[in-house]
């Protein structure tokens, strides 16, 4: 595991906290990051989770819905009682993070950031996020991702 360490396992491992790692051939960089993780992994969409790096009120913030749905910015403004919401500059997500695109997590990051985690998450025994780097995901307790975030639960996510 060695190799394969990332500010995300480290942060889990120092909380001593029960996660899987789920390696896979990570091929494309048109985006689709996280669908393409739940094919290659044969996960259900609703299980693998997408880390997103917003604003709300112009404060940097971090959003985790399931790969099958797209980020509601109201309702992600409205459960951090802010009043707008808005995607995140990627440069500025990566220099907050210390991650790239298509290999952010909520876990571990530079600047630890407000997250909202989906409800979505609590209806399963495990979830899955990226492990901090492309072809790298985790897969950990929704209840220890909560906790080790600082997290807040909402109903941030919509179906297209």
């Amino acid at each position: 595991m060695a190799a394969k360490g990332t500010p995300a396992t480290r942060a889990l491992q120092s909380a001593q906290a029960a996660f899987t790692l789920h390696e896979y051939d990570h091929t494309s960089s048109s985006g689709g990051y996280g669908e393409h993780a739940a094919a290659a992994l044969g996960i259900d969409a609703h299980r693998i989770f997408k880390t997103l790096i917003v604003t709300v009120d112009g404060v940097l913030a971090v959003a985790v819905v399931p790969v099958a749905c797209q980020l509601d910015l109201k309702s992600l403004a409205t459960a951090c009682r802010g009043k707008k919401a808005a995607m995140a500059d990627p440069a500025a997500a990566e220099r907050s993070t210390g991650y790239v695109r298509g290999g952010m997590s909520p876990l571990g990051q530079r600047q630890p950031l407000r997250t909202v985690i989906d409800n979505e998450a609590l209806h399963h025994s495990t979830m899955f996020v990226s492990a901090g780097r492309r072809g790298l995901q985790i897969e950990l307790s929704p209840h220890d991702l909560i906790r080790l975030t600082a997290a807040t639960t909402a109903d941030i996510g919509r179906q297209d």
